[in-house]
């Protein structure tokens, strides 16, 4: 039986989870949910129905492998990565990614905040400090391969997506640092990432919902 995972028509929380599940080759499901128009943005097609789930702390996005329910996005990234053996293999590289899972989400919710409220007032500051950011993470990852070493683990999915979403909100925010552009170059070339990032499939835009101040127009 298909793996399902839902969340809202948009990359967001889930497609670092889209891109794993691909790499995988793992039989999956998308279920979207389609948020309204302003200037409410109704979002009662998934408040109708989370509480109906079964599911201990209904959240977006979620996913369901048989009897198996699953919320956080952090969750379902390990979920699917311990079927494959992509959470390091060594205590070191372990190590390398609890501490990447978690510096990536708040790399993200930075990011995030300033999408959804104020861009314009927060977005010269937020630039100003990206450089220090990526220089973190260009040294963090070094001359390895993938963030953990020699071999992908799910973190590199995290941080693929952020990433690469940075480099949309600010195209020149990578130049200084090779490591990460080769990083990136690296991954889209990975056999099934590319097949999926040339299906009609692959979600290049809308990043972000519709009440956000960036990232929220499908192009």
């Amino acid at each position: 039986m298909a793996m399902k995972l839902a969340y809202w028509d948009i990359r967001g929380l889930a497609q670092p989870a889209r891109l794993l599940l691909e790499y995988t080759g793992t039989q999956y499901e998308d279920k979207f949910y389609v948020c309204g128009e302003a200037p409410n943005y109704d979002k009662s097609c998934w408040f109708d129905e989370k509480k109906k789930l079964g599911m201990d702390f209904p959240n977006l996005p979620y996913l369901v492998d048989g009897d198996k329910k699953i919320v956080q996005s952090n969750a379902i990234m390990r979920y699917i990565a311990r079927k494959h053996k992509m959470c390091g293999e060594t205590e070191e590289e372990q190590i390398r990614v609890d501490i990447m899972e978690n510096q990536a989400m708040d790399f993200r919710n930075g990011f995030v905040m300033m999408c959804y409220t104020n861009l314009d007032a927060m977005k010269p500051g937020y630039v100003e400090k990206l450089a220090g950011t990526l220089k973190d993470f260009s040294e963090y990852l070094g001359d390895r391969k993938w963030f953990a070493g020699d071999k992908i683990t799910f973190v590199d999915f995290l941080m693929y997506e952020l990433l690469d979403q940075h480099r949309m909100f600010e195209p020149k925010c990578l130049d200084e640092f090779k490591n990460l552009k080769d990083l990136l170059d690296r991954f889209e070339a990975l056999e099934k990432i590319a097949a999926y990032m040339k299906s009609n499939r692959f979600m290049k835009t809308p990043v972000n919902n519709k009440m956000a101040k960036w990232g929220n127009k499908k192009v």
